[in-house]
């Protein structure tokens, strides 16, 4: 596996001061997507035991709270068969750091007959605390988005989503730019697609 860079402080992209991993390598190849250099599965550098322990080591500062690994696509089978030893060196050393993982899939995909459910697929989400899933979609694309860039994308609240059986979504806000000028301020089941979201059909089996 190759990955673009590792960002040591990243406040954008999950909850709190995260260290972030951008792997390379992706097949979705989303119009509009703001790195497609990542789409390139050689593009960067290749990781390996030190890629491991630089993360490591920037994980060890009380102040971050947790890794979050983007891409490119961190589902590709090939990056999968990288991070899910990883992830569980990640887990043993720093059981209180969440884990949050940016995905081109659905869940649903991921669970079902889709070409990027692997061997290491079911483990991976069982060691995610976040999925932030869905194809980035420029058409949806709106200004003030927390932590996704388009408004099909999830943000999905994995712990409870396994206790309860059915999606939950992370309660999070969001501030929708009307105009350019104007910030409003809503809550998550504010926005229709909240409600739409959670009618879909549950996953048959979420470990």
């Amino acid at each position: 596996m190759h990955y673009g860079r590792i960002n040591k402080c990243d406040i954008a992209n999950g909850e709190g001061i995260r260290v972030s991993l951008f792997v390379s390598g992706c097949r979705n190849r989303c119009p509009g997507c703001f790195q497609p250099e990542t789409w390139d599965f050689n593009y960067g550098r290749e990781f390996t035991e030190m890629s491991e322990n630089e993360i490591f080591s920037a994980l060890e500062n009380d102040s971050v709270r947790g890794f979050t690994i983007l891409g490119g696509e961190p589902m590709e089978p090939e990056n999968q068969e990288a991070l899910l030893p990883f992830l569980l060196k990640f887990k043993s050393r720093f059981p209180n750091k969440t884990i949050w993982l940016y995905t081109g899939n659905t869940l649903e995909e991921l669970l079902g007959n889709h070409r990027n459910h692997t061997a290491q697929t079911d483990k991976i989400l069982s060691l995610v605390d976040v999925l932030v899933d869905g194809r980035y979609d420029e058409k949806r694309h709106s200004l003030g988005l927390r932590f996704r860039g388009s408004e099909n994308q999830r943000v999905i609240d994995m712990n409870r989503t396994r206790a309860e059986g059915k999606i939950i979504l992370l309660g999070i806000e969001d501030k929708i730019y009307e105009n350019q000028k104007n910030v409003i301020t809503r809550k998550k089941g504010e926005f229709p697609m909240d409600e739409q979201l959670m009618q879909k059909q549950p996953p048959q089996s979420l470990g």
